[in-house]
């Protein structure tokens, strides 16, 4: 397992170092034999670097000042190239995009995708955004986010969030269904985090995600050096962008919205009731004063 072993982005207290899957097998095999001692030197530096979300606008015709964000993470870590966390769901963003751009499809609501950068660290592309829409109060003109991270082969759908219709969610899937039977028309109405749907969340925004089918297999792959390209199934993310694609505008199409915004009350109690209080303490991010 790699990563920064930090939820915050901050610098963890105790010194930790990653080693190669190579040398890390090398060491079980010596230690087979008795005990084992080694000696690493290294130096290390942490510090600011500039990174930037990569965003594109489809204005929506009718509505173009109700904004769904639909993103991914483009960042990945620091042993692998991150190809299912989160290369298939940035790039199912971009095939989403490239389907409405071929399709010539123009919702009513204004659409942006978006690729994030510094998930990984701490959900730095998602809060810069989400923070600088609070500043210019666009907050209030986003009405969904979509969020793909280590989606492929989608048989459902989760939406998370306050519903005022559910069977918004269920009908839209059953027109999906009728265009493939693979898609199964899964339904759930759960609440997590540590990705960049969280810095929305906690806005109020509703939520969107799919319900993934992938080989179980890979995700013995999470945040460790065997997350390769040789674990996307093309096949799989193809799915991704046909029924995200139908999804998306689904959403950014509807008469009227399934979830609406929570003012913040309603979002404390929705934190308490879906048991995510503790969790977000932990992080820094409990934002409501007891």
């Amino acid at each position: 397992m790699t990563g920064t072993a930090s939820v915050t982005g901050e610098l963890i207290p105790i010194p930790a170092v990653c080693i190669g899957k190579e040398d890390g097998m090398a060491l079980k095999e010596h230690l087979k034999s008795g005990r084992s001692s080694a000696t690493i030197e290294m130096t290390n530096k942490s510090d600011m670097i500039k990174a930037r979300n990569v965003v594109a606008t489809l204005r929506g015709i009718e509505l173009p000042n109700e904004e769904i964000v639909i993103g991914g993470h483009l960042d990945s870590w620091d042993l692998a190239t991150g190809a299912i966390d989160n290369g298939i769901g940035s790039f199912a963003v971009l095939d989403i995009a490239r389907a409405f751009k071929a399709n010539n499809l123009r919702p009513k609501r204004t659409i942006k995708f978006v690729m994030f950068m510094g998930e990984e660290q701490g959900l730095f592309g998602s809060r810069h955004m989400v923070s600088e829409a609070i500043k210019d109060g666009g907050i209030d003109n986003v009405k969904y986010m979509m969020n793909l991270d280590m989606s492929g082969n989608p048989i459902g759908m989760n939406a998370g969030g306050q519903l005022d219709d559910e069977s918004f969610f269920k009908n839209l899937g059953a027109a999906i269904q009728e265009q493939d039977t693979i898609y199964k028309n899964d339904f759930s109405n759960r609440s997590g985090l540590h990705s960049d749907h969280q810095p929305f969340m906690l806005e109020g925004v509703p939520i969107l995600s799919v319900h993934s089918n992938l080989d179980l297999s890979i995700y013995g792959c999470y945040h460790s050096d065997c997350d390769d390209f040789n674990l996307v199934n093309k096949d799989h993310i193809t799915n991704t962008a046909r029924f995200g694609t139908m999804m998306l505008y689904g959403l950014a199409n509807a008469e009227q919205l399934p979830a609406t915004k929570m003012d913040s009350e309603t979002t404390k109690a929705f934190m308490i009731k879906n048991d995510l209080k503790e969790k977000l303490i932990i992080g820094n991010d409990w934002k409501w004063e007891e």
